[in-house]
Order: structure tokens, then C-alpha cells, then sequence
């Protein structure tokens, strides 16, 4: 009898943890740099350039780690992503701890910007757990983990929101950089304990040939199979016209969700004219939000007929009647439900996007996940960028004008969305009439 460790529900809450604990770097990094603002002399630049590297190093490698999934399960990639953010986080901890005020000088910089980016690396653990959580669980199930997952993790950067102006005030920033790092710390080693790939990766890992690793990983439940290694993986899932549509959509709901989480307390303060108290609730709500929904939009994409793209439509429909209230408010009593609708569009968008990926590029699940979860995250840089072109050009009208960006995005998507939809594939049905996922066709460009 070959012994394999683990099941889908501990799988599950394993990678959830993870990645809560990966991405709550965005938070504590995002205050760390405007406090050194002053006390380094940094240009406007320079500041954006810090805020921004974590989310970027977070983006782009979430394409290679992914794929790396399809050749190992998802335990190797994800300790190694946390083991790089634990060099990270250590570094900016020992700078804050002992250099933080008076000895941090303009040279200190780009060895900040170094351990910014290491600092990131968690964030890149998305793919990873969506790969290793897609592989565990049987289709019918997929939309309802995956959306746990996600939801749940991406929770992160709005409660420590709220939370580190707490922390700062009672413990300093220091402090705060402790208290973060232990916990970050204390999330890899429960990772470490509790995370297992899915029962084909480790029938392999076991010295078991990959046909018979996979006969006994059907009769477990397991329904997704890799096709190759990281170059395999990506190739596969980039020749699938698909997966760029997914891109796309992706870009405009996860993307602008990134976006508005660092965007929204600049409009808050500069165009209605909030504290930075009352901007930071209102951009935490936002994002908490967002992320809370997305576990009902997963919930809906299980139980709807073809319910990721029928549940991605709707959802598009509702960003885009927010993207219209926020580009014509001019008022904060429009601007939040505008906003509201926007996070419910959003949240439940991402949902139906990650039902979507293992369905539509079932051969290579982990290098799909990872083109969408990168390219798409990679919104977040991108999108707050013309945004600011728009105040910088109009003044403070640009505020709202800005949101017509997310317009043009959500009709694109939308358009996207109702392409997959109707040249979706049948499933193929086995001689008992169940759904199957092989043999699978992938078409390319």
C-alpha cells in the first residue's frame, strides 16, 4: 500500500495560509515607505518606485513558480517563495530596528529596494496555492476552494491596514517590523508542517511511474493531471488562446483591485477631502470587500450552468455600473456605492476567472494560473499610473475622470467573457455519462 499524506480540505486551509501570510507584505511595506519619505530625502519617484516593487516582484515571478507546480506539486515553489520574503522581511527588520531614523541616509536606498523586492516574494505565492489547491480538488469543487482561497488570503492587505496604524502608534514602526516578521515566520513553519501536494505528486515523489501515479491518483478523486515541466507547462497554456482572454479579464477585475487599494486613499484625501483615518477605513472596506465576495462569486461559478462565464458576465455588469457612478461622482455619497459595486464586481469576477483556468486549460493548470495570476496582478502597477496621468493633466477633476479607465477595461472584459462563453467546448462524456476532462483539445493561435 503506498502511503500519501494529506487531503483536500487540509490542502486547502495549508495553502490559504500561506498566501494570507505572503501577502501581507503589501501593507507593512506600503507605510515603511512613505515614513522614509522624509527621512531619506526621497524623490516623488524614488517613493513610487518603493511602494511598487514588492507588487511588481509579486506579479512577475507568479509566471515561472507556477509552472513549477506542474512539475513538483506546489510544497517546493511555495517554501521557496516564503523563504525568500523571510530574507526580505529579515533585512527591512533589521534596518528599521537599528538604522530607523537617524541613521538611514539616501545611500541606504537600493539596499532597501533589494529587500523590498525579496520582501515580495510572498505575494507571488498565489499561483502556487491556486495550482496546488486546483489540483486537489475535482472540478465540480474547484470554484468554491479556489475562491476560499483567494478570498481569504486576499484579506490581508485590508486587515493589516487596519491594524498597523495600531501597531505603529503602540509599538513603533520597529516594533511593528517585529511583530510582522514573527508571524511571517511562524506561517512558513505551519505551511511547512501541514502543506502537501496532491496525491499525484506525491505517488511520484515516492518513485512510482507517472502512469501508475496517475491511475492511483483517480481513484482517489484527483481529476487534473500536469503534462510536463515548467517550460512544458508554460508553452501548453500560452499556445491556448484561452488563457490571453483570461489574461484580460484578469488584468481588469484582480488588476484593478490592486490598483484601488493603493490608489483609493490618495482620492479619498485629495479629492473629498478625508483624514487619513477615515481614508484608511474606507479603502480597507473596500478591499475586505472585495476579497469576502469573491468566496460567494466561487460559491455561484460551482452551482450556475457554464457558472464561470455566466457568473464572470453578471459580475462585469456590476463593475462597470460602479466604474460609471465613480466616473461621473462628484460627491462621496455617489462615490461609495459607486465603489461598493465596483468591489462586488470585482470580487466575484476573480471567483469566476479561477473557475475558469482549470477548465479551459486543463493540460496545464499551474503555468495558466500563472500567466493570468502574473499578467493580470501586473494591472495593479499599470492601471494607477493612468490614473495619475489623468489628475496630473486635469487638475482635480482627474479624480473621477481617472475611473473611465475601468469603463473601456470592463467592456473589454466583458467582451472576453462572452467569447469564452460561446466557443466554449463540450465536455466529454465517458460511457457512463460522466463528465470528463480528457481527452482535451487546446486550441492555438
Amino acid at each position: 500500500m503506498h502511503q500519501v499524506k494529506g487531503s483536500p480540505g487540509l490542502g486547502l486551509k495549508a495553502a490559504t495560509l500561506g498566501f494570507f501570510i505572503g501577502f501581507a507584505a503589501v501593507a507593512l511595506f506600503g507605510i515603511t515607505a512613505v515614513s522614509l519619505k522624509q527621512t531619506m530625502g526621497l524623490t516623488p519617484l524614488e517613493l513610487s518606485i518603493l511602494v511598487a516593487v514588492p507588487s511588481l516582484t509579486g506579479a512577475l515571478l507568479r509566471i515561472p513558480f507556477s509552472g513549477w507546480v506542474d512539475t513538483t506539486g506546489g510544497r517546493k515553489p511555495f517554501l521557496t517563495l516564503l523563504a525568500l520574503s523571510i530574507v526580505g522581511m529579515l533585512g527591512l527588520t533589521l534596518m528599521i530596528g537599528t538604522m530607523y531614523p537617524d541613521e538611514l541616509r539616501k545611500e541606504h536606498y537600493y539596499l532597501i529596494l533589494s529587500f523590498g523586492a525579496l520582501s515580495g516574494c510572498g505575494i507571488a505565492t498565489f499561483s502556487v496555492g491556486a495550482s496546488q489547491v486546483a489540483y486537489w480538488f475535482p472540478q465540480k469543487n474547484q470554484g468554491k476552494a479556489l475562491a476560499l482561497f483567494a478570498g481569504v488570503g486576499n484579506l490581508a492587505p485590508g486587515i493589516f491596514t487596519l491594524m498597523l496604524p495600531i501597531a505603529i502608534v503602540a509599538v513603533g514602526l520597529s516594533g511593528a517590523y517585529l511583530i510582522w516578521f514573527s508571524l511571517l515566520i511562524s506561517g512558513t513553519i505551519l505551511y511547512a508542517l501541514f502543506g502537501r501536494n496532491a496525491w499525484y505528486f506525491q505517488f511520484i515523489a515516492n518513485g512510482i511511474s507517472p502512469a501508475e501515479a496517475r491511475d492511483l491518483a483517480k481513484s482517489k478523486g484527483q481529476e487534473l493531471f500536469p503534462v510536463g515541466g515548467i517550460r512544458k507547462s508554460l508553452q501548453t497554456s500560452a499556445k491556448a488562446w484561452q488563457t490571453w482572454a483570461l489574461v484580460s479579464i484578469y488584468f481588469t477585475t484582480f488588476g484593478g483591485f490592486i490598483a484601488l487599494t493603493a490608489w483609493l486613499p490618495t482620492y479619498w484625501m485629495q479629492f473629498h477631502g478625508f483624514g487619513p483615518v477615515v481614508a484608511g477605513v474606507l479603502t480597507a472596506g473596500y478591499s475586505i470587500m472585495t476579497s469576502l465576495v469573491r468566496i460567494a462569486g466561487g460559491v455561484l461559478s460551482d452551482r450556475l450552468r457554464e457558472g464561470g462565464e455566466n457568473t464572470g458576465v453578471l459580475a462585469l455588469l456590476i463593475m462597470l455600473m460602479g466604474a460609471l457612478m465613480m466616473t461621473l461622482s462628484q460627491v462621496y455619497q455617489l462615490a461609495i456605492p459607486g465603489l461598493i459595486l465596483m468591489a462586488l464586481g470585482m470580487g466575484i469576477c476573480n471567483a469566476a476567472v479561477f473557475k475558469l483556468v482549470p477548465q479551459l486549460v486543463p493540460r496545464a493548470v499551474g503555468g495558466a494560473t500563472g500567466w493570468v495570476g502574473g499578467l493580470g496582478a501586473f494591472g495593479g502597477f499599470l492601471i494607477p499610473l493612468a490614473m495619475g496621468l489623468a489628475v496630473s493633466d486635469l487638475g482635480m477633476p482627474g479624480y473621477p475622470i481617472g475611473f473611465v479607465i475601468f469603463i473601456f477595461l470592463a467592456i473589454f472584459a466583458l467582451t472576453m467573457m462572452w467569447i469564452l462563453k460561446y466557443m466554449r467546448e463540450e465536455p466529454v462524456q465517458s460511457a457512463t455519462g460522466e463528465r470528463m476532462l480528457e481527452p482535451v483539445v487546446v486550441e492555438e493561435f
